[in-house]
């Protein structure tokens, strides 16, 4: 199951978390943005938090986050590691693709 960050918990559930995070930065008027939510919730139940947590954060709902990571086009996928950035992608994309982007990370 896909998790939700917000302006409130992003801090404590991604950047101080002890795993690895990919975040999908979306909005629910955007159509890409339909096409990869069953994506990133399959890679969340195929991954498992205990290797990487996966999650969403409404751009709509929390512009701080948004504005802090300059998100200018939706969806964007950005994966944290040790509370950095350390590989953003932007748009619709196959499952394969984006879960090898996150699992080169992994280690």
């Amino acid at each position: 199951m896909k998790l939700e960050f917000t302006d409130e918990t992003f801090e404590q559930e991604v950047l101080k978390s002890p795993v690895p995070v990919m975040v999908d930065f979306w909005a629910p008027w955007c159509a890409p943005c339909k096409v990869m939510s069953p994506i990133v919730e399959a890679l969340a139940d195929e991954i498992g938090v205990d290797t990487v947590k996966i999650g969403a954060c409404n751009v709509d709902e929390n512009m701080k986050v948004a504005q802090e990571y300059g998100i200018m086009s939706i969806p964007t996928f950005i994966l944290f590691k040790d509370g950095r950035e350390v590989e953003r992608v932007s748009g619709s994309m196959e499952k394969e693709t984006l879960k090898a982007k996150i699992l080169k990370h992994v280690a």
